[in-house]
């Protein structure tokens, strides 16, 4: 499982959005890249980088639903063991005072 901190950390999956490397800064094509890059950075997320997210944030929810209703299942399942055993202790009660109850009507008869 990922903690929070992972989990809103958004993971660099492409190098040639980062920006250009030590390599391509002394070249002069690479200046005029690099200044379209920094304005992209201003505008927000690129479209790609909010799809990751939103894919992530939908597989997080869909991990989550399944866990919730794999707690329910073991929760229904426990509940219904507990009903069965309660039936049961519930019944051999019952035969048990009716046992009593039919000694104690001998005991007075006699």
């Amino acid at each position: 499982m990922e903690s929070d901190e992972d989990v809103r950390r958004v993971p660099e999956f492409g190098l040639e959005l980062a920006g250009p490397s030590s390599s391509e800064r002394g070249h002069g094509s690479a200046v005029g890249q690099d200044q379209g890059r920094v304005g992209q950075r201003r505008r927000g997320r690129s479209p790609a980088d909010k799809e990751h997210k939103r894919l992530k944030r939908l597989l997080r929810n869909r991990v989550s639903a399944q866990q919730a209703r794999e707690r329910k299942k073991a929760y229904l399942n426990d509940l219904e063991a507990k009903v069965k055993d309660l039936e049961a202790k519930n019944s051999e009660l019952e035969e048990r005072m009716s046992t009593l109850q039919n000694e104690n009507n001998m005991l007075r008869q006699v």
